[in-house]
């Protein structure tokens, strides 16, 4: 099928609201397809562009920058000659190696939350267990700055929050992720802010629970000891197959970020434990409710 003439499908618009990372994996898979459709091997693919098989692969998994020569050879490689597509084709490429939203606030970002930063808008879904606190993704303004005053310089304080509302525009981008949220029950009682903030803040969580793309659930006390004792974490779900889901865990100086099919597997099935422990989303939104009515 080399040389024949071939149309490229069209990427989905609003792929580039929800950032560059998510834009470069839209665009590799459709080299890929194009690859594939072709015949060509990864090895060819890579020899054309004076490269590797690895670094096609790279390319494909949009876990790295696009040259705009490689992609013109590899456009031509694979058949497609249309000027116009090729210009269209090109435009997402330039867009997709603009640096991400982030990037106003790389002065306050570790370069491995900066990543995940990336990742969280490129998911198709996203299951997080927190112990501790609410998760970024839905906390308040006021809960958010309370997060932070635990342990930044109040100086960057506006910022920080600024940051953390960015993060939560993915919810409202239409394609967006999906968010499932467990909670241990600790999280609704702890009062991070004061009663007033944390009242609010669960009150928040109950609006976002009736949310389509949000689940809620409350891990109770009469649990008992858990699967995750000790371990927040959170499992991304990609849309395209080639991708492996990705576990991140986020320490105080660092975060790991875990891909191995045996730890993936180990995480989904302590992730599935704990949903079944956990009450349904509709008791859960109960139970919000009534620790947002202790709180006077």
């Amino acid at each position: 099928m080399v040389g024949e003439r071939i149309r490229i499908d069209v990427v989905d618009s609003h792929v580039a609201e929800r950032g560059p990372t998510a834009l470069r994996i839209a665009i590799g898979g459709q080299l890929r397809k194009l690859r594939e459709e072709c015949g060509v091997t990864r090895e060819a693919a890579g020899d054309h562009i004076r490269g590797s098989h690895a670094k096609i692969s790279r390319l494909e998994l949009g876990r790295t920058g696009f040259k705009e020569r490689d992609v013109r050879d590899l456009l031509a490689l694979y058949g497609v000659t249309e000027p116009t597509q090729c210009d269209r084709f090109l435009e997402l490429v330039h867009k997709a190696n603009e640096p991400g939203w982030w990037h106003l606030y790389s002065d306050l970002l570790p370069s491995w939350f900066e990543t995940y930063l990336g990742l969280e808008g490129a998911a198709m879904s996203i299951r997080t267990f927190e112990g501790q606190l609410v998760p970024g993704l839905l906390q308040t303004e006021d809960y958010a700055r309370a997060v932070v005053g635990l342990g930044h310089e109040t100086g960057d304080a506006v910022r920080r929050v600024e940051l953390r509302r960015k993060r939560q525009e993915i919810l409202d981008v239409r394609g967006g992720p999906t968010l499932w949220a467990v909670l241990d029950e600790a999280v609704l009682h702890r009062p991070i802010g004061g009663n007033e903030v944390l009242r609010a803040q669960i009150e928040h969580l109950v609006a976002m629970s009736y949310r389509r793309n949000v689940t809620i659930q409350v891990l109770p006390y009469v649990a008992g000891a858990h699967a995750a004792a000790g371990s927040s974490f959170t499992i991304l779900r990609f849309a395209e197959q080639e991708l492996p889901d990705v576990v991140y865990l986020e320490q105080l100086t660092s975060a790991l970020y875990l891909d191995r099919r045996e730890d993936i597997e180990l995480y989904r099935e302590v992730m599935d434990r704990l949903a079944v422990q956990s009450e349904r989303p509709e008791r859960s939104r109960e139970v919000m409710i009534a620790a947002a009515e202790g709180l006077g």
